[in-house]
């Protein structure tokens, strides 16, 4: 179990954002959010956030990372940060810090959407079905998260991914005279490098250049501006390229996953773009999967508008404490300071053995 208050995280690439909950339900702190650029390290970050809200101090933290959780020290994959289970853990005094994957609470948070009537959504393509079902939450961010939410019996499981760094290539005659010019990433065209923000400037420059051109974005804001305002050519290609792209991807991994359940589209780019998702061209490439064209069209699709979906997950995953499986890995006081990690189980079953 967690031991309340827990102070919850959302450390991506770009920002952190802390908060910290009370043992009573729906207690929780304001959210304090700053540029993870903006402090050297983890503990720095945490230590401006608690210096920000009044209260009891936190007797356990659990933590949602942009990175591959497989260790209790995790570097981000997309910032400078390592953060490490046991050196919070004791810098802060605390008695347990679980360490997860950013999509995991992210899917953890679907069932608080209805999908019929949410302020907190907005539908893309086919009304929900009354089917039930896999869920899953991808966003397109700094990077490329995803993560399947599975009901197994009377319990949940999140699987989360690393689909963001499978390779990703051209499929269409509109794909394959713009595939060569694309800037590789660590020698890849992976998804996360076309279908994140500095993804989306990587298509664009690589229209620019089709076209002979000299850029005049240089960040991701700046081609979704300049493709709305029919300033640019090449960011009007590049956007309507990444809403497509975007289709693809969120098809493929939906027939992957048997996603019945829904697709919801979360990270910092979909809520910008609701209107070009409506479009239409995210729907054909969702469903232009032969031969299960039939199959993908009853996948309802959703963007979360709520801005804070990470949060609210990790709020549930604390207060529902055993009831939903996932993997994550952390460092407990009750090990001694053993500063090993494993999975939620395990440090749990640990935990009760000391």
């Amino acid at each position: 179990m967690l031991i309340f208050p827990v102070l919850v995280g959302d450390i991506g690439g770009t920002y952190a954002r802390f908060a910290v909950l009370g043992a009573a339900e729906h207690s929780r702190s304001r959210l304090v959010r700053s540029l993870t650029a903006a402090h050297a390290t983890p503990a720095a970050a945490i230590r401006a956030a608690l210096g920000e809200l009044a209260g009891e101090r936190p007797r356990s933290a659990l933590l949602a990372l942009a990175g591959r959780v497989d260790a209790p020290v995790v570097p981000l994959t997309n910032a400078a940060w390592v953060i490490d289970a046991a050196r919070i853990g004791l810098e802060f005094d605390l008695q347990r810090v679980v360490l997860v994957n950013d999509y995991v609470p992210v899917a953890a948070a679907l069932p608080a959407f209805d999908q019929h009537a949410d302020a907190r959504l907005a539908r893309i393509g086919p009304p929900p079905s009354a089917a039930a079902g896999t869920r899953l939450a991808i966003g397109p961010g700094t990077g490329l998260g995803a993560a399947a939410l599975v009901q197994t019996g009377a319990r949940r499981a999140i699987q989360a991914t690393e689909a963001a760094h499978t390779d990703f290539g051209a499929c269409e005659d509109r794909d394959f005279a713009v595939w060569p010019l694309l800037e590789k990433v660590r020698g890849r065209v992976t998804a996360e490098s076309i279908l994140s923000g500095p993804g989306l400037v990587r298509l664009y420059d690589a229209f620019v250049r089709m076209r002979s051109g000299m850029p005049s974005c240089t960040t991701p804001a700046e081609v979704i501006e300049a493709a709305r305002k029919a300033t640019d050519a090449s960011a009007a290609e590049a956007l309507l390229a990444f809403v497509r792209l975007l289709g693809r991807f969120a098809g493929d991994l939906a027939l992957t996953f048997g996603a019945a359940g829904g697709v919801y589209l979360a990270g910092g780019i979909a809520p910008r773009i609701v209107d070009l998702l409506e479009a239409g061209e995210f729907r054909a490439a969702f469903e232009r999967k032969a031969p299960f064209e039939t199959q993908m069209r009853r996948i309802p699709t959703f963007v979360i508008t709520d801005p804070e979906p990470a949060i609210t997950g990790l709020a549930v995953l604390a207060r529902t404490w055993g009831d939903v499986i996932f993997e994550a890995q952390g460092w407990s006081a009750a090990l001694g300071g053993d500063p090993r990690g494993g999975s939620v189980a395990d440090c749990a079953r640990h935990a009760t053995q000391r």
